[in-house]
């Protein structure tokens, strides 16, 4: 499994086009599986920071791309001490 971290929206933008054509498929194509048209597909893979997360992780699927979060090895160790959620867990913002 190849992992690419993402850390910027501009990645982002970048990635969703390489997943695209990594897949074989066209704006049009996906734009049809997610319920767009060709143009608001093409406006949203340019403007990534636009997507919402419920449309983000369809897309994602339509791509063939799991979405995972991690954090860094150099943030793991919580300088406030606090104690990092089970996957059960709901986080507390």
């Amino acid at each position: 499994m190849s992992e690419y971290p993402l850390r910027t929206v501009e990645q982002l933008s970048v990635l969703l086009q390489a997943f695209r054509k990594e897949s074989g498929l066209t704006q049009r194509e996906v734009a049809l599986r997610l319920g767009v048209t060709q143009q608001t597909y093409s406006t949203l893979e340019r403007n990534a920071e636009t997507v919402g997360v419920g449309r983000l992780l369809n897309l994602l699927g339509i791509l063939g791309v799991e979405l995972v979060l991690s954090k860094p090895a150099s943030m793991a160790d919580s300088p406030t001490g606090e104690t990092q959620p089970d996957a059960g867990d709901k986080p507390t913002w």
